[in-house]
């Protein structure tokens, strides 16, 4: 059974080490919540946030993740070999991680000043190493 958003939030405080991690996937679940996106929605992204927080561990925070690098190393742990996954279905779950992590790190760099708050989410610059393409999917 999927875990619900209430589940989601409490495994902030439990699975994310870091500090500052905590306080900013808080602070974006706030935002999602103040823009009345679905619980669905919020789940997904947190429970992304969450991994990915997990996977920098307790001496990283989400500001120092300054290259594609270390972004595409978490993504590739979804990666399946051909027996595993014959229809490759990872690059879905790659792709989907991919989305979310370029939203929050948006939301992230875009919110840092109060001055940007009131920017609609249209208007939000990317930062460079948040420009990783998506994986093709088959087509049938």
């Amino acid at each position: 059974m999927p875990a619900k958003l209430i589940t989601t939030i409490r495994n902030i405080e439990i699975k994310v080490e870091n500090e500052t991690n905590r306080q900013l996937i808080n602070g974006f679940h706030e935002y999602l919540t103040d823009n009345d996106t679905s619980e669905n929605y919020q789940n997904g992204l947190i429970k992304v946030l969450i991994r990915f927080a997990e996977y920098l561990g307790e001496n990283t925070t989400f500001y120092e993740v300054q290259e594609k690098e270390k972004i595409l190393r978490f993504l590739d742990l979804k990666r399946k070999n051909e027996i595993e996954d014959p229809d490759k279905k990872w690059i879905t779950t790659w792709n989907d991680y991919l989305w979310r992590i370029k939203y929050f790190y948006r939301w992230l760099i875009n919110t840092k000043s109060k001055e940007t708050d009131t920017l609609s989410n249209d208007n939000w610059s990317s930062p460079s190493f948040i420009n990783i393409k998506m994986k093709r999917t088959k087509r049938y």
